[in-house]
């Protein structure tokens, strides 16, 4: 099963092996996206930064990561909410 795609280039990175990620996003690349965005929150940041680094490693001159910007989220039940670091790696094809 592919990873998730929320909107047109964009992957949100959760549970799913790396490779899944990776794979979505050689995919959309090849499908002619010129940004692909990695979306992750909480334990799954390491992953989306290991995807980044293997698309980065794979592409080769063809992609270059362009923005990563990190933030926090609230999420859970109100007056139960706690704070989520969160993280989007945008990688961009170069021509």
């Amino acid at each position: 099963m592919a990873a998730p795609v929320a909107a047109e280039g964009v992957i949100l990175v959760g549970q799913k092996p790396v490779a899944n990620y990776v794979l979505a996003a050689v995919t959309q690349f090849t499908l002619g996206s010129k940004k692909v965005i990695l979306k992750a929150r909480g334990r799954a940041i390491s992953k989306a930064v290991d995807a980044a680094e293997v698309i980065k490693r794979f592409m080769g001159e063809k992609v270059a990561i362009s923005n990563v910007s990190i933030s926090s989220e609230k999420v859970g039940e109100p007056g139960k909410e706690r704070l989520v670091s969160a993280i989007e790696i945008t990688l961009e094809r170069k021509e």
